[in-house]
């Protein structure tokens, strides 16, 4: 079994990274909540590469995000809120 760690840093990192969990999200038919929302179990296969399954049958992407300014690290969480971003 392959596990991935994706590290994140600073502004740019954060924002490609942003659109990485968007794409893998659609691939893996995972919602903005981290729950299965997709319709062929091709979607669920190694899954746990990108994510940890929490209890619920939560998927939890498995990354490190950082960055020294607030700003970028707001608009991450202020998307997911709105359901654009999983939510970390």
């Amino acid at each position: 079994m392959r596990e991935i760690l994706h590290i994140q840093g600073g502004q740019c990192g954060n924002q490609i990274g942003a659109k990485f969990w968007e794409v893998i999200c659609d691939e893996h038919g995972i919602d903005h909540t981290g729950k299965y929302a997709g319709d062929s179990d091709l979607q669920l296969e190694r899954i746990n590469v990108y994510y940890n399954e929490a209890s619920g049958g939560r998927f939890v992407p498995r990354a490190v995000l950082m960055d020294l300014e607030p700003g970028t690290m707001d608009s991450l969480a202020k998307s997911a809120q709105q359901g654009k971003l999983p939510s970390f």
